[in-house]
């Protein structure tokens, strides 16, 4: 099937879509909100794993890209030359990482992150040698409780302690709290920042994170920089938040109805493979566009399975548009994603940092 062939119709389902016009209109719009605040933007690219959209982001006026993984940022910039700045906000354990964390900080304006003198120490002994020195974020727990030092005075320790070590520079603090997390976050960051500027270092950058309350941000003034990812697609995690709604969900699943067994239930082409089985504290599994009488309540591998109350008014061979519960998921389990651009296929573009998990 050439290219001018392939439609909604046509495309082999289930098959990923993304309306590149939503994607444009959700950059746009944090952005706007971010350059009134005075906040840096920096975008997490795990939600598109796709460079044209990151050029997208840089375009509309990011300062550079975060990444969670050294793989994901090498797919990233070998996939655009206009990706000049990283910050990696996960702890870099291992002498094969390190040394392909050296390769990328000689391409690149690189930064990253640690939360113990153990990740500071590897980074050191790797970066001792290297002709320029590697800037260093502190991680904070400032609520989350995944990663990150427990108090603003641990905060502060390890950063004297990264200020000392061979290679490195302080680069600042890094936090991922949780959804209205803004008040924890002002207090910790402003106590550390106190901390570490009495012991005559300065702290560069704040950085903070998450889509959910990322139109709060400017309630945590210290924070100089914001890294929202899920916003350039939403989902339906955030619709359920209240976040946005569903004319702003840019990433859908284009299934196609395969059996209709009982008069209000169906059997879509799209399961676990494709909707993912996160739930993000949802019942069921996604939101069927214009049929809000149908849930997807069971997925197996290949099979999604949609009940309604009543008939549910469906024959095989039917297509149907799904947001799914997290879309940053959803992105790494396909190869390729089908550009939408005026309500039709434009382009399919390969998922560039897809698998990346090392």
């Amino acid at each position: 099937m050439t290219k001018a062939e392939l439609t909604i119709r046509t495309v082999n389902t289930p098959a990923v879509l993304v309306d590149l016009e939503i994607a444009r209109r959700n950059i746009e719009r944090f952005q706007a909100y971010a350059d009134a605040q005075g906040l840096a933007v920096r975008p997490h690219i795990k939600t598109h794993k796709l460079p044209a959209v990151a050029e997208m982001q840089l375009k509309a006026g990011a300062i550079g890209i975060t990444c969670q993984k050294i793989s994901e940022a090498e797919a990233m910039i070998a996939g655009s030359p206009k990706i000049t700045d990283v910050l990696l906000t996960y702890n870099i354990i291992g002498l094969e990482k390190l040394e392909h964390l050296k390769a990328l900080a000689r391409k690149v304006t690189l930064s990253v992150v640690a939360d113990s003198e153990a990740v500071v120490e590897g980074l050191s002994g790797a970066f001792a040698s290297e002709p320029a020195p590697l800037p260093v974020l502190v991680e904070c727990n400032t609520g989350a409780d995944r990663c990150g030092v427990p108090t603003p005075e641990s905060a502060a320790a390890l950063a004297q302690r990264i200020a000392k070590a061979p290679g490195l520079v302080f680069g600042g603090l890094m936090t991922y709290p949780p959804a209205g997390g803004a008040a924890a976050v002002q207090s910790f960051m402003s106590r550390t920042k106190a901390f570490i500027e009495a012991a005559g270092l300065t702290v560069p950058v704040i950085t903070s994170g998450g889509t959910p309350s990322m139109m709060q941000a400017a309630e945590a003034p210290v924070t100089t920089e914001y890294r929202p990812g899920t916003y350039v697609y939403n989902d339906r995690s955030l619709v359920s938040r209240g976040v946005c709604g569903w004319e702003d969900c840019a990433l859908t699943v284009l299934a196609t109805v395969v059996s209709v067994p009982a008069a209000n239930r169906a059997i879509i082409d799209a399961g676990s493979k494709a909707l993912t089985s996160d739930l993000l504290g949802l019942s069921g599994y996604g939101h069927v566009l214009g049929r809000d009488d149908i849930a997807i309540d069971q997925l197996s591998e290949e099979h999604g399975r949609l009940v309604s109350k009543g008939p549910i008014h469906l024959n095989v061979g039917d297509r149907l548009r799904i947001v799914p519960n997290h879309a940053c998921v959803v992105t790494n389990m396909v190869d390729t994603v089908n550009i939408l651009e005026r309500g039709e296929i434009s382009a399919v573009w390969p998922v560039s940092a897809r698998g990346c998990i090392v």
